[in-house]
């Protein structure tokens, strides 16, 4: 087969026309040049853009991913034109021919690369697909272009086995691997960009982004599914008893992800819990972070993140701190001696109110008699905060020494607990 492929070679170098040679090569000269030249013109207008916008738009988004294969694709139009052009003078346009998948093959593996990098997160794997992909395309193009690609997909279909009306080959699979990663991976890379666009509109609400993005990732997810199937020529009403019975069994298995992902929607469109609310629930406190498909992420003051499946958000009762505005009132106990003036003791605590920064003075602080213990006098202060997700703690902390000290240069006294004995009886 090598021999056969090599006298092809040696007899295609032997009519080898090198005066239409020199004028393909002149086409792709000029098409080298027009395409550098539309590159160079489309960063200058990026770079100008960035540095006046100060951002990135959408439309910016667009232009950056069309710079990534706008060379090549130039270039390949050049040769298309230039190609036709020789066509109609009667010029061999053999090496034209050649270099044409050449360049198609250039402008795909950039687009891919580029997606994957702005889809997947950076690292090792992102890397090796980078290799794996653009090894694999330009095998491609070289059996293409010795014409070995043919013979390979035959032999590929030849091994398959048929269920009912659908026929699974290995062809078929390859084909479905490659139709559901590559589309799969465009699904990610637009929802990405969707919800870069998104982040930056100030007219929509955080709780209704969040729920714009979650809806166009299901949405562009589903379809990159159907089309995957669609592409590979299997009949999705074939599938349509097999898939149903497939739903009830992972009906029945998947029951608490599926409730985890539609609490989620109801999360998202009710706004009853939206990024950066304060919220307890169980015994965690923090702010939320993150609003996901199947969980919430929860900050607290220690730095660590909980993880709070959606479900627990929706069948459990939950504080919402920040719900209508973040504006909590913080109540502080505390008890003095029956020797004691109460009165002072109340002006004491509305003074060491003003010890914390954060306390507002509208609503004002206000101390309470509260009771009589078996002990003391049962005193309660009042303060009003508007950012409880800086932690509630440090200001108790701060009013509390500032009350020891009021009562300590007062001389007011906070009692023990105190318990008398009558002995009624000694023993004898």
């Amino acid at each position: 087969m090598f021999e056969t492929y090599l006298n092809k070679v040696k007899s295609w170098v032997s009519h080898i026309d090198y005066m239409a040679m020199g004028w393909e090569l002149v086409i792709l000269v000029l098409a080298g040049i027009g395409a550098l030249m539309v590159h160079r013109t489309l960063g200058r207008y990026l770079l100008a853009s960035t540095s006046s916008a100060g951002e990135r738009t959408f439309k910016h988004i667009t232009l950056r991913s069309l710079q990534r294969v706008v060379f090549p694709l130039s270039l390949l139009l050049g040769a298309l034109v230039g190609r036709a052009i020789l066509e109609s003078m009667k010029v061999d346009v053999t090496l034209l021919n050649f270099a044409v998948p050449l360049m198609l093959s250039l402008a795909l593996v950039r687009f891919i690369v580029y997606v994957l990098r702005k889809a997947l997160r950076p690292g090792p794997a992102v890397k090796a697909w980078e290799n794996f992909i653009s090894t694999a395309i330009w095998i491609l193009v070289a059996m293409h272009l010795v014409g070995w690609l043919p013979e390979v997909v035959r032999a590929l279909d030849a091994f398959g086995y048929s269920f009912g009306d659908i026929r699974v080959s290995l062809y078929t699979l390859l084909q479905l691997a490659v139709a559901v990663g590559a589309l799969l991976v465009m699904a990610t890379w637009l929802s990405t960009v969707i919800e870069q666009g998104l982040s930056r509109s100030e007219f929509i609400s955080p709780g209704v982004r969040i729920g714009l993005v979650k809806t166009s990732k299901f949405g562009l997810y589903t379809l990159a599914a159907l089309l995957s199937l669609k592409a590979v020529g299997i009949d999705l009403g074939a599938l349509a008893v097999f898939s149903g019975a497939l739903g009830v069994g992972l009906g029945f298995g998947l029951q608490r992800i599926a409730s985890n992902f539609i609490s989620g929607f109801i999360l998202v469109f009710d706004r009853s819990i939206r990024p950066g609310d304060v919220i307890s629930i169980n015994d965690k406190f923090g702010w939320v972070e993150e609003l996901r498909a199947r969980y919430i992420v929860v900050r607290d003051r220690d730095g660590v993140e909980t993880l709070i499946p959606n479900e627990n958000l929706i069948t459990t009762e939950v504080i919402n701190w920040s719900y209508s505005d973040r504006q909590i009132r913080v109540k502080l106990q505390v008890q003095i001696s029956y020797q004691d003036d109460p009165e002072q003791a109340m002006e004491i605590l509305l003074q060491a109110a003003k010890a914390s920064p954060r306390v507002l003075t509208d609503p004002p602080p206000a101390a309470r008699l509260m009771g009589f213990g078996d002990s003391g006098i049962d005193l309660e202060l009042r303060v009003w905060i508007h950012d409880p997700q800086q932690g509630v703690a440090n200001v108790r902390s701060d009013v509390n020494v500032a009350i020891w000290k009021g009562f300590k240069e007062a001389g007011i006294t906070i009692p023990y607990p105190q318990q008398d004995l009558y002995i009624k009886e000694m023993p004898s």
